[in-house]
């Protein structure tokens, strides 16, 4: 066994394709059963997206501190 190689998904695992079957299902369900309400429910849905999406494209750069500041510019004095 190659150790060095990299985890499998958890989405190409067995668990992982019977939860996407599930909500795939469940998703249906919502859709044919109760349409109105998931069209009633859209707008919010968005809303509740803009501060899940803030978190989640701060995550790549440890949203607004910095861990290892920039030393202070060192510039070479120009002839002149």
């Amino acid at each position: 066994m190659d150790r060095s190689s990299p985890a499998p998904s958890f989405w190409r695992s067995p668990l992982g394709l019977v939860c996407t079957l599930a909500a795939v299902a469940a998703s249906v369900y919502l859709w044919v059963a109760h349409k109105e309400h998931v069209l009633a429910l859209l707008p919010y849905v968005f809303l509740a997206a803009c501060p899940l999406m803030h978190r989640i494209m701060h995550r790549g750069h440890h949203g607004h501190r910095q861990r290892n500041p920039r030393p202070a510019d060192r510039r070479v004095p120009r002839d002149g």
